[in-house]
């Protein structure tokens, strides 16, 4: 399976999480967790830091891709230029 599936199935579990806390104990978001915030506000902040996080991965993943296919794709119009010469 590729990168971008299991990141959008993790990010869709830990949102699904986010969902199903204030669906079915609305009151355990207003539990202090951490430095005096609410769970509410924690993991709300941790579902935009993941997401970003997760963003940066992706796109260094594809920035590393798309260095390896430009090299190649390089490599290979400089063969096909020499066979025309």
């Amino acid at each position: 399976m590729r990168l971008g599936i299991w990141m959008f199935v993790f990010y869709s579990l830990f949102y699904a999480g986010f969902v199903a806390i204030n669906l079915l104990s609305p009151l355990a978001m207003a539990t202090i967790v951490f430095a005096g915030l609410n769970l509410a506000t924690v993991y709300g902040f941790a579902l935009i830091i993941v997401a970003l996080i997760e963003a940066l991965i992706y796109d260094a993943m594809c920035r590393k891709k798309e260095a390896e296919l430009a090299k190649a794709d390089k490599q290979k119009s400089g063969k096909s230029k020499k066979r025309k010469a």
